[in-house]
């Protein structure tokens, strides 16, 4: 887990490399459902360093999945002024960050708005401040929007592209979580569906919620998108 990583990377690195780690376990609480724990932690690596791009960036991403608005509002403001020529944080960092915060507030015209804004050939390209290529959190958040949106298809195709991408995204939790992305996706395709689509929706849906608890087998069962996950699986079957 990135937390554990983070106090190693502190001790054996600068403070700008253990803070990223920090970061990291600041948006793996977020998306998992504990918000309290990302955003302390999120805090934390800030005040390691607060001068860091991919700090800032990373930061601000998890402010606004954790559901503080104002704070994310506030630094997405500050890195549109330091990095206005930057061409990751304009196209990739910038729109995800207010596509989220967009859906924290239930705009999905909004978000949808914001990913307007990305350059899709560039986000599986290297991202400079983290430590694998790239965790491909842009996709993860666009995902989430088109699901929000009702947007089954586009958003079964967005989680897709990180499990297909794997060589990418080494062990980020969105490997895992964009499994639980496809399940949701094709669950809502089911719903919206007729006959055979439906059907074939379904079963799709099925394998994935089974990928995804298998993957997370041993997994701390009190985690909140987990007990989220078994409980659809539930309801699907």
């Amino acid at each position: 887990m990135f937390g554990i990583a983070s106090s190693r990377a502190i001790q054996i690195a600068n403070k700008s490399h253990g803070a990223i780690w920090q970061e990291n376990a600041a948006l793996e609480q977020a998306a998992f459902g504990n918000t309290t724990e990302a955003r302390q932690s999120a805090a934390e690596a800030l005040k390691l360093a607060s001068a860091s791009q991919g700090v800032e960036s990373e930061a601000a991403l998890a402010f606004a999945m954790a559901g503080d608005t104002a704070r994310a509002e506030s630094m997405a403001q500050d890195l549109r002024k330091r990095f206005p020529l930057e061409t990751q944080m304009q196209s990739l960092w910038l729109p995800a960050i207010q596509a989220q915060l967009a859906l924290d507030k239930k705009n999905l015209a909004a978000a949808l708005n914001a990913l307007q804004a990305t350059v899709l050939p560039i986000e599986l390209g290297q991202i400079l401040f983290v430590t694998n290529i790239s965790c491909l959190y842009p996709t993860y958040v666009r995902g989430e929007v088109y699901l929000a949106a009702g947007q089954g298809k586009e958003s079964a195709a967005e989680f897709q592209k990180i499990i297909d991408h794997s060589g990418v995204v080494w062990n980020c939790w969105t490997g895992a979580l964009a499994h639980l992305g496809v399940a949701r996706a094709n669950a809502l395709q089911a719903k919206t569906s007729q006959g055979a689509d439906a059907d074939l929706a379904r079963s799709r849906a099925l394998a994935a919620y089974k990928d995804f608890l298998t993957l997370w087998k041993d997994a701390d069962p009190d985690i909140p998108i987990l007990k989220e996950a078994k409980a659809e699986y539930a309801k699907l079957q």
